[in-house]
């Protein structure tokens, strides 16, 4: 089969869930499928050097914006190239392609709360989610297969689609390889170095998107310091400054801003390093799809705390701390719990690496590729 992957972020610097699940997902098909062609749609970007064509894939790049790029330049070259399918990986597709259509819905958030008249979104983000609105309802009665992550996402889509069962099928996502506790002090002491992290902290990757619970976790952090006195401080990433202040005032915590850190955006290849030099990893979101974080976290020998909410049990499982997202008071007495229980954190760090062998990305494409035959 000659099988096209829409793969439109990858080659941007700054990746997020969505795109490093597209390009992983394209890395291993290329190692292990020798079968199929693969030609992979993507917009310019710097960072070329993450995939690097192959006898059996073809890179094909070209520019535009988001939506006229997808509705107008995607099909036109899906149908250039005699596809037996078109797999676009990222909640959207064309509305009119020639071409036969796999869509991976990840999530539909953006039909539960709508964008114009929910608190928390910035422009871009309200665009973005009006945009998915507009279309996932259109190419989800026309694509040949729907592909989620999750079974409470699939339940979510069924509920508000309930056309859709018959054809909506889960594939899990997977952790990448270079994900594993890193020991080696040089570069452990590199990457602290290079990112300015402080000798005693735990890690929290959120946003400004309402549903990574950032004001929450971050108040809660600070209210299990206040509570316990402990030393510990909080590596939040890429984040505005002026928002957690913000934060920490409104909640009389300011003078805890001094333990808040800022590296900025943190490559993924630095992430394995971050992961083993932190005491434990918040993943405290209101809503996921999935939560690869937690898995790369679990990998690296990192215990978790992660919410009692959405799919964040189903990928957990056992090997996880569990809190109420929507809880300062829960999610500041779990944070005490863990900081306080060295036992715990052990049996935690255990459960984890063993947790993680039940999602990789050669199981993740092998399921794919049963999918793709339906197309021959």
């Amino acid at each position: 089969m000659r099988i096209g992957i829409e793969a439109q972020r990858i080659f941007r610097t700054k990746k997020h869930g969505m795109d490093m699940v597209a390009l992983e997902s394209i890395r291993t098909l290329q190692r292990t499928d020798q079968q199929n062609e693969y030609v992979v749609f993507t917009n310019a970007g710097e960072d070329t050097a993450c995939l690097e064509p192959a006898d059996q894939v073809r890179i094909v790049t070209f520019g535009g914006s988001y939506p006229v790029w997808e509705q107008i330049s995607l099909p036109r070259a899906a149908g250039k190239y005699g596809l037996n399918l078109l797999h676009c990986t990222s909640n959207t597709a064309p509305v009119r392609c020639g071409t036969p259509l796999v869509v991976t819905v990840h999530d539909i958030i953006y039909f539960e709360h709508h964008p114009l008249f929910t608190s928390g979104y910035n422009a871009y983000q309200r665009f973005g989610n009006m945009y998915r609105r507009s279309v996932v309802k259109r190419i989800i009665k026309s694509a040949g297969l729907i592909i989620t992550v999750s079974e409470f996402e699939r339940e979510n889509i069924i509920n508000r689609f309930p056309f859709l069962e018959d054809k909506l099928r889960v594939v899990y996502n997977g952790v990448g390889r270079h994900f594993k506790p890193v020991t080696d002090h040089a570069t452990l002491e590199q990457i602290r170095q290079k990112y300015q992290l402080p000798a005693h902290f735990v890690l929290f990757l959120g946003n400004t998107d309402p549903k990574k619970n950032s004001e929450n976790t971050i108040v809660a952090f600070a209210m299990a310091m206040q509570e316990a006195g402990l030393d510990y401080h909080l590596v939040v990433g890429d984040f505005d400054r002026t928002m957690v202040a913000s934060y920490l005032e409104k909640a009389g915590l300011k003078e805890f801003m001094e333990r808040i850190h800022f590296p900025g955006y943190i490559n993924n290849a630095d992430m394995p390093a971050i992961f083993s030099l932190a005491s434990f990893y918040l993943y405290t979101s209101k809503r996921e799809s999935f939560g690869i974080p937690i898995l790369e976290a679990m990998a690296c020998g990192t215990p978790v705390i992660t919410s009692n909410t959405a799919s964040m049990p189903e990928v957990g499982g056992d090997a996880a701390l569990f809190a109420d997202p929507f809880s300062r008071d829960d999610l500041a007495a779990n944070i005490l719990r863990l900081a306080n229980d060295r036992q715990l954190q052990k049996n935690l760090e255990k459960k984890g690496l063993e947790r993680v062998k039940v999602f990789s990305w050669e199981a993740s494409v092998r399921h794919l590729l049963e999918l793709y035959k339906r197309f021959e």
